[in-house]
């Protein structure tokens, strides 16, 4: 079955359609037009989609795609094979939850932690057995640098330094980049231990906008080895979740 597939972000909006298990086309947007959308249907011809949004309210061209094509809207109901315990699934999000399918689809019977880093750097893992429990959520690297600026008098707003390497810093730049970048290698590095306590073995898939970010970060670690970037793991977890649904 062909589907299009559309996550609605924080700040971007990320098309793709899948013919079942099969990627064939992926983009991210600020801002989508009918037009758009009408090529994507033109040229693919997809059965139905499946439509996940981390805002509240629509966007002004759903209502014209609904009226073309079998358009569903994802929601916490769609586990696609994974069980889920959070207490509140009214309130997790839908790009966490659709996260954690992908994980489970892709590696199925292994325990899998995904690392998102986007405005948000949200950890959330799914056990062999494709349990989800839970997660965390914390600052994102772009939010950590826009705080120091916002919210202290002196500390100017910089930049994220992939080749910085430094433990400490030498003047103002680099000590808040060594703060920043090297607050989220350690906090990255103790998710990844606390995830690792019974000793098993454990999928790291990094996705998001900053994976390859945090990747950098991680490359000399003893985690390296199980590290996964899955640059499109929300649009493969909202795709298996549509391809198995039932209406």
């Amino acid at each position: 079955m062909t589907c299009l597939v559309i996550d609605i972000g924080n700040t971007l909006i990320k098309i793709a359609v899948f013919e079942e298990n099969q990627l064939l086309e992926a983009n991210q947007y600020e801002a989508v037009e009918p037009a758009l959308l009408d090529a994507l249907l033109d040229k693919y011809k997809p059965e139905r989609g499946i439509i996940s949004s981390v805002k509240k309210g629509g966007e002004a061209w759903q209502s014209s795609l609904e009226s073309k094509i079998l358009l569903v809207h994802f929601n916490t109901a769609m586990t696609s094979g994974i069980k889920n315990h959070y207490l509140t699934p009214q309130t997790l999000g839908p790009d966490r939850l659709a996260a954690v399918i992908g994980a489970a689809n892709l590696y199925p019977g292994q325990n899998s932690l995904v690392i998102t880093g986007g405005t948000a750097i949200t950890y959330d893992g799914v056990d062999e057995a494709g349990n989800y429990f839970g997660g965390s959520i914390s600052p994102g690297l772009n939010m950590r640098y826009k705080a120091l600026n916002y919210y202290t008098a002196g500390l100017p707003l910089i930049e994220a330094d992939a080749d910085f390497k430094a433990g400490y810093g030498n003047d103002t730049t680099t000590a808040i980049q060594s703060g920043i970048q090297n607050g989220i290698k350690y906090e990255l590095t103790g998710f990844i231990e606390s995830y690792k306590t019974e000793g098993r073995q454990l999928n790291i898939i990094l996705s998001g906008g900053d994976s390859n970010f945090f990747d950098t970060l991680l490359k000399n670690s003893i985690f390296a080895p199980y590290i996964k970037i899955e640059p499109y793991l929300v649009l493969k977890g909202l795709n298996a979740a549509i391809q198995k649904h039932n209406d």
